[in-house]
């Protein structure tokens, strides 16, 4: 293994304790239980306690949601590199079934995805993939299916078309 991949394979694993103590991950009660070769498949699981139960006993919706909610972005920024800008862009979440137990949501990008992104955005043109996720129960049954929108666009396509501005004062189209 060459000293590289060793390197990525140690904040790998940094990545994933690390994670699990945001805020927002770790009051939830969500859990990062894997990180898969290169950041292209991540598992999320929460287990229904009374802090993140709802007023007839199942998961709390907005925990069920919370748990798909940085991941695809986060998986994106680190693939297609600092080169580009990945933001949410927004969500549609459908409850299937009262979510009990542990629940576990699985995200996954492809090469396909990834080819599929630079091409879109390679003459400076925004893009903005949807990428589904579905948690599961125990049973593998499907709870939640949560559609993610993301916006995508080159960093330099942004430099030209706005001048020399700064990140923070550039204006998501």
């Amino acid at each position: 293994m060459s000293f590289v991949k060793k390197i990525k394979k140690r904040w790998n694993n940094q990545i994933i304790r690390l994670i699990n103590f945001w805020p927002p991950l770790l009051f939830s009660g969500i859990r990062v239980t894997r990180f898969g070769e290169g950041f292209r498949e991540i598992e999320v699981q929460l287990k229904l306690t009374f802090w993140n139960r709802n007023y007839v006993g199942v998961h709390f919706g907005g925990s069920l949601y919370a748990m798909t909610d940085p991941f695809y972005m986060l998986m994106l920024m680190e693939n297609l590199g600092r080169d580009y800008i990945v933001w949410d862009k927004g969500a549609t979440v459908r409850f299937k079934k009262p979510g009990k137990g542990i629940v576990t949501a699985r995200f996954q990008i492809t090469d396909a995805d990834l080819e599929k992104i630079r091409a879109a955005t390679q003459g400076g043109e925004k893009h903005e993939p949807v990428f589904t996720v579905h948690v599961t129960d125990e049973t593998g049954t499907v709870v939640t299916e949560v559609e993610k929108l993301l916006y995508v666009r080159r960093k330099d396509s942004i430099r030209s078309a706005n001048g020399n501005k700064s990140h923070n004062q550039r204006e998501k189209t």
